[in-house]
């Protein structure tokens, strides 16, 4: 079974190229992150002509978040359970569902802003409630993961150069400190290989050809419960789908399972 997330920045803007990446790609579950749509501006018959099933969290603006399904699609939970509000309101930034054997969450992570802004601590809150929201699911027998841009990266490793992001958010002590407690709910971290350079960037900006310099940074992410984990057989960065025009600022992160 091939699984992925992808961060499409607009997915109406993105949908041809996303129809031939799914063919080409031949992933059976998608995670899909920054929707820019409303639900029902979400192409679900052009998707369901492709084969798949979908479920969508999405209110339109910047956010957005959708999983689509080839093998199945039960027990959709649309939503963060106990997440905090933003302006008023839960924004959409999480849904999971039953795909076959798998329990899956996609996610999109509050950017942060700048660490003294109030959407930093929002994004933190945010963490602490995903944390929460999966314990269940992570102690289970059945394989389980969460899935998505994180817009945190986990190491200085993950940056292309970490004196640029000091002070900044995405790298600072306590964002890292929230992964950290999501994996110890019981989760670990799937590491994708490059497919180019000896770094698996995932976002690249699209300003000053930072893409063609490989000045990107490691923000989607995958982390699996024992079940999950064992049954990756590999796991790697489609940069090639980052190149031409059109395209998003993020590559798609591929997880082949033994399922």
């Amino acid at each position: 079974m091939r699984i992925a997330t992808y961060n499409v920045n607009s997915i109406t803007a993105r949908l041809p190229r996303l129809l031939a990446w799914l063919e080409s790609s031949g992933t059976d579950v998608l995670c899909i992150q920054e929707t820019k749509c409303t639900a029902e501006q979400f192409p679900a018959e052009a998707l369901r002509e492709a084969g798949y099933e979908s479920a969508v969290n999405a209110t339109g603006r910047w956010n957005g978040v959708a999983l689509l399904s080839r093998v199945g699609l039960t027990d959709v939970v649309t939503g963060l359970p106990g997440g905090p509000e933003y302006d008023g309101a839960q924004e959409p930034r999480a849904i999971s569902a039953t795909c076959g054997p798998l329990r899956l969450w996609s996610v999109y992570v509050p950017n942060g802003r700048e660490v003294e802004h109030e959407h930093y601590a929002y994004k933190l809150r945010w963490l602490e409630a995903l944390r929460k929201a999966v314990a269940a699911d992570t102690a289970g027998t059945r394989p389980f993961a969460v899935l998505g841009d994180f817009n945190v990266a986990p190491t200085d490793e993950d940056v292309w150069d970490p004196a640029l992001f000091e002070g900044a958010t995405h790298v600072t002590p306590a964002e890292r400190a929230a992964l950290a407690a999501l994996e110890a709910e019981g989760l670990s971290e799937v590491h994708p290989r490059p497919l180019k350079y000896d770094r698996a960037y995932t976002f690249w900006d699209y300003r000053e050809l930072r893409f063609p310099k490989n000045k990107g940074m490691r923000i989607d992410l995958t982390f699996g419960n024992a079940p999950f984990t064992a049954a990756v057989k590999d796991s790697y960065v489609d940069r090639e789908e980052r190149k031409g025009k059109g395209a998003s600022d993020h590559a798609p992160v591929v997880v082949d399972l033994d399922l």
